[in-house]
């Protein structure tokens, strides 16, 4: 109704802005077989009719409408004037299938009756259209051809409505589902699902959440501990310095120990131990945020009660000072330093403030991360304050002080020691950024490991954690793939996007190609040269720091899912698998026959790994393909080998969000054209992979009943991508046992 308005029809720009639609040839033609009385409007009984046939009908009935939408020289107009039984509530079709058949010359507006090469090449360029998919022209007609050879069994030239059938026939299960994305409109509401318990209730949360539940659970109970022990030292003076004192001794304790969540040196460390099955690692950012949070609430009561117990002595006269003394100055003579505990108080509190209000996701990113930057380097003023505040504070901070500077001044000397060169840059679709950078001599780091990239053309003070893309056997160069999302990184692209960037010159070009020659193969495609520059360009870099993904080569059945950009990690980690995978090769030095040892190693436990690639658009598959192009090929060669019987190691699964399921009457000619294509050509046409794009998104829970029926060992998922999707993924991993581990920075 509000799509029809108070007239109750729809003309057709109406209809193209309700369907949503990105081709207006499927608003067109829809529209011109809903409008059944052909006035050129669709009145709201007409819609309503032919949605519920879309929605409601028998396959046959749909198969009609898909026939008539492909026979684009039809009217189209009969086939809601001969397949209803009248207005109203739908009814079934009065007139059978055969008899409503476009093969019939004798119905009227129905055109040939048959789908000749040119028509489906006018369809399938619309569905390309569609799907948001670039093919070029020679593409187009593979597709169509392959397409059209398949369904024209009687090689008439033409398609007829029985052949359509027939061929679709061979794709199961699409012609129960065929439904046009619009037809929600009259889907009935969905009865409400039973309630469940909520997932922190459930046996599987708990499972596979035992780690950070038993490490808050031991974090709250010690915050408790603290508090009861400070606070029953002091109940001799009151229910308000009981409060104060408790707080503070657990600020004591945050404060000093929210440096060592911080300590990524220590924490990759750590990641090297046994340590990494029982302490979670992987939340330390989490933590260290829960802590921050603690520290200004702990900070805000132990103000509180301290100003309750200033008000109460100035008002007993039990104190010569009054009130605004006792809180703002030294004359009282409160603290172990001059006095100061006062003062340096409403400091603490103050800066506190400050630094929460400037770390809020707003501030962060929204383009003005040095506000972020600055303000959290307050930490040391902080901890100064608060020695001067508190008489203990120092013992607490020692330990993990040092730690901290230590690290810090490793951390300072190891980047600041020489700086290093940015040697090439691929300018990628999607405005992602590809560095190609010297590598130091002492530089070693495992797969799925990140750095903190600085480069003072930039921004001078500014770190920024990237995953390491290439793979430690690459030894001259390791590679950043750096997506623009920020004032940072948009400022990165668009330094490389002008003409003659800053430090990027023919001189130094042959200095740089000289060093290229003998360093690296390609693993993006080919780009463009205004795309792909060779750069002398100064940087620094900090670290390497571990992940979670060094979890990735002690599993038997890793599942690697990345989205978009997440699949940097996964780079890496892919090519050092195969290179682990290939060291298992061994050849008879007397007949050349090769064979893979199938036993664990120390390197690599591995027996499956599966991964998933979910991108938006065509163009983003472009970042890897040559990587993965490589990765199919090994193991096309290792099948020749010998292996041809077994499954594959590696298992490649890509996914077009895009694109449109072959359940969409707007795409389901496309995708049985690249279905056919495919097998024909052994490639992929959208990305030349041998492993077939999906169109759409995953059906997680059929994905991982897969994952669970090739019993290749215990399973464990590692995810790079959206928070959003990471906790879908997270539910569908309790309901399986699947071990769950997210990339964090």
């Amino acid at each position: 109704k509000n799509i029809a308005g108070k007239d109750r029809e729809i003309n057709l720009q109406e209809f193209k802005r309700a369907l949503n639609v990105k081709e207006s040839f499927f608003a067109e033609r829809f529209f011109t077989l809903f409008d059944s009385d052909g006035n050129g409007t669709i009145t709201l009984e007409e819609l309503q009719e032919a949605l519920t046939l879309l929605t409601r009908g028998n396959p046959m009935d749909k198969l009609k409408f898909l026939f008539q939408v492909y026979d684009v020289d039809g009217e189209g107009s009969s086939w809601a004037r001969a397949g209803w039984g009248g207005r109203g509530p739908w009814k079934k079709p009065a007139v059978s299938i055969s008899a409503l058949s476009p093969l019939s010359p004798s119905s009227p507006g129905t055109g040939s009756g048959s789908i000749d090469p040119d028509e489906l090449r006018t369809v399938l360029r619309s569905c390309l259209r569609e799907s948001a998919i670039s093919l070029p022209e020679e593409k187009l007609d593979q597709l169509t051809l392959a397409l059209f050879q398949s369904a024209d069994k009687d090689g008439s030239g033409a398609i007829t409505f029985d052949e359509l059938r027939d061929e679709l026939q061979q794709f199961p299960g699409v012609m129960e589902n065929l439904t046009i994305s619009a037809a929600c409109w009259l889907t009935p509401p969905a009865n409400r699902r039973p309630l469940h318990r909520p997932r922190p209730l459930t046996a599987a949360y708990w499972h596979n959440h035992r780690n950070q539940l038993l490490c808050l659970a031991t974090y709250t109970g010690l915050q408790v501990l603290l508090f009861v022990l400070a606070a029953n030292a002091h109940r001799a003076l009151g229910a308000s310095i009981m409060v104060a004192k408790g707080c503070g001794q657990c600020l004591n304790f945050n404060c000093s120990f929210i440096a060592v969540l911080m300590l990524r040196l220590c924490l990759t460390w750590l990641r090297a131990t046994w340590l990494t099955q029982v302490l979670p690692l992987d939340y330390v950012i989490q933590f260290h945020q829960l802590m921050g949070y603690m520290v200004v609430g702990l900070s805000f009561v132990h103000t509180v009660a301290h100003v309750v117990n200033f008000a109460l002595l100035a008002q007993s006269g039990a104190s010569p000072f009054q009130f605004w003394e006792l809180l703002l100055t030294t004359r009282p003579g409160i603290g172990w330093v001059h006095g100061s505990a006062s003062p340096t108080g409403v400091a603490l509190l103050l800066l506190l403030l400050l630094m929460v209000i400037c770390s809020s996701p707003c501030v962060r990113r929204s383009g003005h991360f040095q506000v972020f930057y600055w303000t959290h380097l307050s930490y040391l003023p902080l901890w100064i304050l608060l020695i001067l505040h508190g008489p203990n504070f120092w013992k607490w901070l020692l330990v993990p002080g040092i730690l901290f500077l230590l690290e810090k001044a490793m951390g300072l000397i190891k980047s600041r020691m020489a700086p290093l060169s940015i040697v090439e840059v691929n300018l990628l679709p999607s405005k992602v950024t590809h560095l190609i950078i010297q590598r130091p001599p002492l530089f070693h780091y495992r797969p799925g490991d990140y750095l903190y990239l600085n480069i003072p053309t930039i921004a001078r003070y500014e770190w920024h954690p990237f995953t390491i893309s290439s793979a430690p056997e690459q030894k001259d160069t390791i590679e950043l793939h750096i997506r623009s999302q920020g004032q940072w990184t948009n400022r990165l692209y668009e330094s490389f996007k002008v003409s003659d960037p800053v430090g990027c010159d023919s001189k130094r070009l042959s200095r740089s190609l000289r060093m290229r020659r003998s360093q690296r193969k390609p693993q993006a495609s080919e780009m463009s040269s205004e795309n792909h520059q060779f750069c002398n360009i100064k940087c620094y870099i900090d670290g390497p720091y571990g992940t979670s993904t060094r979890r990735i080569f002690a599993s038997e059945h890793a599942v690697l899912i990345g989205a978009g950009i997440g699949i940097t990690p996964f780079a890496s980690i892919l090519q050092s698998i195969m290179h682990r995978h290939q060291k298992r090769k061994h050849v008879c030095p007397s007949c050349q026959h090769s064979w893979m040892e199938g036993l664990q190693d120390h390197d690599m436990k591995l027996h499956k790994v599966d991964f998933i690639w979910i991108n938006r658009d065509q163009r983003s598959f472009e970042w890897f393909v040559s990587l993965l192009t490589k990765l199919e090929m090994d193991q096309a060669q290792e099948a020749q080998d010998g292996r041809r019987g077994t499954d594959h190691f590696l298992e490649l699964h890509m996914y077009m969000t895009s694109a449109l399921g072959k359940n969409d009457m707007k795409a389901i000619g496309l995708q049985m054209a690249l279905d056919l294509l495919a097998k024909k050509e052994k490639k992929d046409s959208i990305t030349g992979l041998q492993t077939r794009t999906q169109p759409g998104r995953p059906d997680w829970s059929k994905v991982f009943q897969k994952v669970a029926a090739a019993k290749k060992g215990k399973v464990q998922v590692f995810f790079c991508g959206s928070p959003a999707l990471a906790k879908v993924l997270k539910g569908h991993c309790e309901q399986f046992g699947f071990r769950f581990f997210q990339e964090n920075f």
